[in-house]
């Protein structure tokens, strides 16, 4: 058996797959984000591994003895800082947080970042935030031992290693992405050396074993083996089956991310795409993302007292987009504006906006925003065929049909199933245990396609022009 966490925004998930993949047991614990300013958002790391334990007490009432295998996905970006001894010196700067937007501006004005990173420095990213704790928290920065990115702070828990992997990494600000390593330049620049860093391996290479008495605490045996793992998008695409050039998937989750696969380094950051390391050696990936996808759905649930599943059950059949538009930049945005201060805005509401309408004006918004990374994509070359549909989103019908549209590309809906972080960790455990590859992230069977509705395309077309223009308006009003 393999087991794969999935370090989550929300929650961690484990899974517990067999030789065969088939799911066996999945466990879930909360997590909650503390916002202590605006633009701020953190998290304690001792959470994450309460969360493991809680994860761990429950698979392990199927019974680990057979695990052969650990696999590790997270949230990207995250900036955990440990002493010398290991210890954390301040709570998680997380991929949303926004605070160093002045400081990634700077880095991003150096032209060395694009040309090692392949990627714009966005306010998100790692580098920015440690040269914000330079100069905010400088009791801290003199501490800073090791950076880790969070779920590598989970791997230092099971194995007692400092250990990232390359598709994590590459979105740091600080990884030659085209070498796969570590630029000493780059860390210089933020006042750090490799020694502060992780040694990297690639996601489906071994990077340590289960230390003894975490195997002894939950039944399993000695030697387990821990994988790299991957970035959580990353580790979606192998869970998913998104490893070879021409496959893509979009992913409606706490953030949005249209993904596609590639077998070699193209980067274009003017773009704002995200040019990173896949999980898997010799492979990359592209990236367009927007920061609320299912995050933007439910700020609006709970802005009108309601359940976001029964929103967007009562829609019925598509229907053309009305005069209201939503931008869903709640916290600003990354691809295509590079923009930290962007914030949301309803636009054309009228007495005849009812809770329907804003609700399809909600998930229009965010599909516009996925369509300004379908041509983000299509800048740097990338072309679109299909698209799988992975994250909690896709259980509306509505909204896959609305992306199909506005996108004209057909959308595979996977067979039931969790294809995410956790299953894709959960192979990359099988690839370090024994020794397989990219054969093993197989596509899933496709339970149904929906196809774009040719009678509705023209006027998603000019729903989307109307999307661009109220956003050219609003992006320099906050």
């Amino acid at each position: 058996m393999y087991i794969g966490l999935d370090l989550g925004t929300s929650g961690l998930k484990g899974v517990l797959i067999g030789e065969d993949q088939t799911v066996l047991a999945e466990a879930t614990a909360p997590l909650t984000v503390s916002r202590p300013a605006e633009g701020w958002s953190e998290q304690s790391p001792s959470d994450w591994i309460n969360a493991a334990e809680t994860v761990f007490d429950r698979l392990s009432a199927k019974g680990l003895a057979g695990v052969r295998g650990i696999g590790l996905s997270g949230h990207m970006h995250g900036a955990t800082l440990l002493d010398a001894g290991d210890e954390v010196l301040r709570p998680c700067i997380l991929w949303n947080d926004t605070r160093s937007h002045a400081e990634a501006a700077a880095l991003d004005a150096d032209p060395k970042f694009r040309r090692l990173t392949g990627n714009i420095v966005f306010p998100g990213f790692t580098a920015p935030k440690l040269v914000w704790v330079q100069r905010h928290e400088p009791s801290i920065w003199g501490r800073v031992a090791k950076v880790l990115l969070p779920k590598d702070y989970l791997r230092l828990w099971l194995t007692g290693d400092h250990v990232g992997e390359m598709s994590d990494a590459a979105g740091t600000s600080w990884l030659d992405t085209g070498q796969r390593d570590w630029s000493d330049e780059l860390l210089a620049a933020t006042g750090l050396s490799r020694a502060q860093m992780p040694r990297l391996v690639e996601g489906s290479d071994v990077s340590g074993s289960l230390r003894d008495a975490l195997a002894k605490r939950w039944g399993l045996p000695n030697g387990v083996v821990v994988a790299g793992g991957g970035g959580d998008n990353a580790a979606s695409g192998v869970g998913v089956g998104v490893v070879r050039a021409g496959e893509a998937f979009v992913s409606l989750g706490t953030s949005g991310v249209l993904f596609a696969a590639n077998d070699g380094y193209q980067p274009d950051p003017a773009t704002a795409v995200h040019t990173f390391c896949h999980a898997l050696p010799n492979t990359w990936h592209q990236m367009g993302v927007i920061l609320a996808a299912t995050d933007a759905l439910n700020w609006y649930a709970n802005l009108v007292g309601a359940d976001a599943a029964k929103l967007t059950g009562a829609l019925g059949d598509l229907q053309p987009p009305g005069k209201t538009l939503f931008l869903p930049y709640l916290g600003g945005e990354r691809t295509p504006l590079n923009s930290a201060s962007v914030r949301g805005a309803f636009v054309g509401l009228e007495h005849a906006t009812d809770r329907q309408a804003a609700t399809r004006a909600v998930l229009e918004g965010v599909t516009y925003a996925i369509r300004d990374s379908r041509d983000a994509l299509a800048a740097t070359g990338t072309r679109l065929e299909h698209l799988l549909a992975v994250g909690g989103g896709s259980r509306s019908d509505y909204w896959l049909k609305l992306i199909a549209t506005a996108l004209d590309c057909p959308v595979q809906l996977p067979v039931a199933g969790d294809f995410g972080g956790a299953f894709g960790a959960a192979r990359l455990a099988i690839m370090a245990a024994t020794g397989a590859g990219a054969e093993i992230a197989t596509l899933p069977k496709i339970a149904r396609v929906i196809d774009p509705d040719p009678a509705l395309k023209d006027a998603f077309d000019a729903g989307a022009a109307r999307f661009r223009a109220a956003q050219s308006a609003i992006k320099d009003l906050t």
